[in-house]
Parts: C-alpha cells; structure tokens; sequence
C-alpha cells in the first residue's frame, strides 16, 4: 500500500496532478484545499504527499489522493467514515481549509458545512452527528503549514486558543494543562501533538 509520495511534478489538472517517482507516475487526487497550496508549483517542481490509497471490490482500479499533511489525511479518514460520504465524493467535498470543517462540525455549524460541495442539510447533520468531539484538534491545522516551522510559544497559544475560545476551559485552567503536557511530553513540537497530549490526560 502506498502511503506517501515524493517526486516530480509532470502535469497538472484541476482535481489531479501526474507525479513522477523513480521514473513511474502516478496519478494523484487532490482536495481544493490542497491544490490551492500548489498553485505556486511548476513542472518541474518536487512534491511530497501523504497519500490516501482506495481501492475495494467495487472500486477494483486504485485511486491515490493526496494531502500535505498527514494530520490532513487523518481527517480525511475520519471524514469518510460518515455514512453515505465515500473518498471520492470526500475529495469533491474537502473545498475549505481541514481547520474550517473541524470547527464547523464542533460548533454544529449545519449552514457553514453545507457550503461544501455535495453537503445537504441531512449529510451535514450526520458528519456533525458522526464527528462532533473527534476532531477538536484538526481546528489547529494553519493554511501553509506543510512548509513551515512552528515556533513553540506560537503553537502553544493555537492552542490556548481552541481550549478557551471553543472548549469553554478557563484561561487559568487551560495554560495549567498544556504546561502539564509539556511537562509529560517535552519532544512535542506541533499544535496537534500537544492538543493530543492533553487529550490523553482526560481533561476534556
């Protein structure tokens, strides 16, 4: 199974892109959301990906698609496991940052998700159904973030943020649980890997 990607940029359409790897190309589906992130690419150009591979008995020829992130194909996992939301029908759907949709889905936010496309209101109220308090740290996922470092006290207060501002905790509170955290864990470098770290203490 394929799992991750890295080559050369041969074509690019506007749901996929040709990927060369050590002289085989492979066809790559990308979300909106993560072919924005390569509209600055050219042929030419490397490009890494994580990668999603689909392939069952009704859909015997292997689809591949793509994510920046692996945080971003996490979710995309979660995303079809909603009844009635397939991969293919996940990749038209994911047209806004991940950071978007989670919060959309904890807020149940029913109009914000039916912006995506081939959301209704009824497949809307099942991913909120299906998702709401799985995907709380997929809020701290920042556009762009694939290419950069984040400094410590910048992730830190990503997610102070989404402890206070979404969860309802306490400032007090919540600095008192990431500082633990730190503590428990201290080779926590991303947002989502210490808003896992709290998770795991069952403070929320």
């Amino acid at each position: 199974m394929i799992g991750y990607l890295e080559g050369t940029l041969l074509k690019k359409e506007e749901e996929r892109i040709l990927l060369l790897v050590n002289q085989v190309g492979y066809e790559v589906l990308l979300p909106a959301f993560v072919m924005e992130t390569l509209n600055a690419s050219s042929i030419g150009d490397s490009v890494s990906l994580f990668i999603y591979f689909h392939q069952t008995e009704r859909q015997p020829k292997p689809v591949l698609i793509g994510f920046n992130l692996e945080a971003e194909k996490e979710f995309f996992q979660h995303f079809i496991s909603v009844e009635a939301i397939g991969p293919l029908k996940a990749v038209q759907a994911l047209s806004r940052p991940i950071s978007d949709i989670a919060r959309a889905i904890e807020s149940k936010d029913v109009s914000k998700l039916k912006e995506l496309k081939g959301i209704g209101n009824r497949t809307a109220q099942k991913i909120i159904a299906s998702l709401e308090g799985k995907v709380n740290k997929f809020a701290l996922i920042r556009k762009g973030e694939a290419s950069q470092e984040i400094p410590v006290k910048d992730f830190e207060s990503q997610v102070l943020d989404v402890l206070v501002t979404q969860l309802g905790h306490k400032p007090a509170d919540a600095k008192r649980y990431i500082s633990e955290a730190l503590k428990r864990n201290i080779s926590i470098s991303t947002p989502e890997e210490l808003f896992e770290e709290v998770y795991r203490s069952e403070i929320l």
